[in-house]
């Protein structure tokens, strides 16, 4: 069995801000490939954030407008699989040689109307998109901001290192799912997440026991001074403490 350098990048986002997010990728790209990384894994929600400590002002039959507006914000910095902001991340791939994952709040249109979902992007080294996941049952609260995968778009990948695939964050709780990725024989397990306990380590040890495969956990390091000033409901993170979300 050969060996290969891989890249888990435990970075933050430009929070809210899908331009400087994908600039900030693009950058931490070409380092791990200078680094000579074969196989690059960010976390989930990279693009354009991963909104803890967030309400978007709704309560059980209502939802206010300042929630309303950050909600339009963070839909307006979401990415389409058509759009100009893939074409980038594959450049970023393809220039750097490497096959690539990235965590992505995905839209499927320009109305604002369209759910988004949270997706894995996966890219080959020649920097086409070969495939993506959206996440099946987005967690607790986040069901009020992502809609829930359908189950079609759980992809694994041969590549010269290993069949590659993966699950987002509580995924990796669901026993079929797992079961999805094993019985496609995957070696390397990629595991965004947003989950920075000590649990999350030892479910990622398990997964390595259990499928008998390579396991690859991911996770942002985000403070509260990270977000932007101007979210119109800032205010919600003044209960919140000082490290938002910890690399794991």
């Amino acid at each position: 069995m050969g060996k290969v350098k891989v890249a888990v990048i435990q970075a933050a986002s430009v929070l809210f801000d899908k331009t400087a997010s994908i600039e900030k990728a693009c950058d931490l790209i070409e380092k791990a490939g200078n680094k000579e990384s074969k196989i690059v894994l960010l976390p989930e929600a990279f693009i354009p954030a991963y909104p803890r400590g967030f309400t978007f002002g709704m309560k059980i039959g209502s939802r206010n407008e300042e929630g309303r507006a950050l909600w339009k914000r963070y839909w307006e910095n979401a990415i389409e699989t058509s759009g100009s902001e893939v074409k980038t991340l594959g450049k970023a791939a393809k220039d750097s040689g490497v096959y690539l994952s990235i965590g992505v709040i995905e839209r499927d249109g320009a109305s604002i109307g369209e759910t988004l979902y949270c997706s894995m992007l996966y890219f080959s080294p020649d920097g086409e998109l070969i495939g993506k996941h959206r996440k099946l049952k987005p967690t607790g609260s986040e069901r009020l901001i992502w809609g829930e995968g359908d189950g079609s778009t759980m992809p694994a990948f041969s590549t010269e290192f290993g069949k590659i695939g993966g699950l987002i964050c509580w995924e990796n709780y669901m026993p079929l799912a797992r079961m999805a990725m094993y019985g496609q024989g995957v070696e390397i397990y990629l595991a965004p997440t947003a989950d920075s306990r000590e649990t999350w380590q030892a479910t990622m040890r398990h997964i390595a026991c259990e499928g008998r495969c390579f396991v690859l956990g991911c996770n942002q390091f985000v403070t509260k001074e990270m977000y932007p000033s101007d979210l119109e409901t800032v205010e919600e993170l003044s209960d919140q403490p000082d490290v938002m979300c910890r690399g794991g």
